[in-house]
């Protein structure tokens, strides 16, 4: 059901909020969120051997987080702004080992909401929401080897490093965390 907020702003339903953001979920009619997201290259070229993601390729990925959060109750959730309803960018969780109730951590910003907290906010809301809603042992997260943000805001999160594994996306090493339960802060 869709809001208004306290600035009139019509907003999105909602599952999740922090003090500034608040989580929906994707939908058909987000395409061009999608797209102002992952069809920036400044965003992609952390995620993608290419540097880019083509339109078939952001509508595939589209596609999947809805897949995902039909079957399995889970997506990198696309984040508002609660004031302004502007939309942020998404974090969010997707199965890694699912049977073992292990799933990856992940957060892409748009660029005009980098630096200003965002990632670290909504990071924390999530790891919250996978251990008491969702029930999760443990959840996993790595990194470009070149992004250094990243590595600082998983490290900040409480996130431990374990190993370098193989990205298949990016064809690089990818320095990998873990995050159990009793890491959180």
């Amino acid at each position: 059901m869709d809001q208004t907020n306290k600035t009139g702003v019509k907003s999105r339903e909602t599952f999740l909020e922090t003090e500034r953001l608040q989580f929906s979920t994707w939908s058909e009619e987000d395409r061009p969120l999608a797209s102002a997201l992952w069809g920036d290259p400044e965003v992609t070229k952390w995620i993608s051997s290419k540097g880019f993601m083509s339109e078939d390729e952001i509508e595939a990925r589209l596609a999947q987080e809805m897949e995902r959060q039909r079957e399995m109750e889970v997506q990198y959730w696309p984040l508002f702004d609660k004031e302004t309803g502007v939309f942020v960018g998404c974090c969010g969780l997707s199965p890694y080992a699912p049977e073992e109730k292990i799933y990856e951590f992940g957060v892409h910003l748009t660029r005009d909401h980098w630096g200003k907290g965002y990632a670290l906010e909504a990071g924390k809301a999530v790891i919250r929401y996978a251990f008491e809603q969702l029930g999760v042992q443990a959840l996993f997260a790595g990194h470009h080897p070149e992004n250094g943000v990243s590595k600082r805001l998983l490290q900040k999160l409480g996130f431990t490093y374990k190993k370098d594994e193989f990205y298949e996306p990016t064809g690089k090493m990818h320095p990998s965390y873990i995050f159990v339960e009793s890491d959180m802060k």
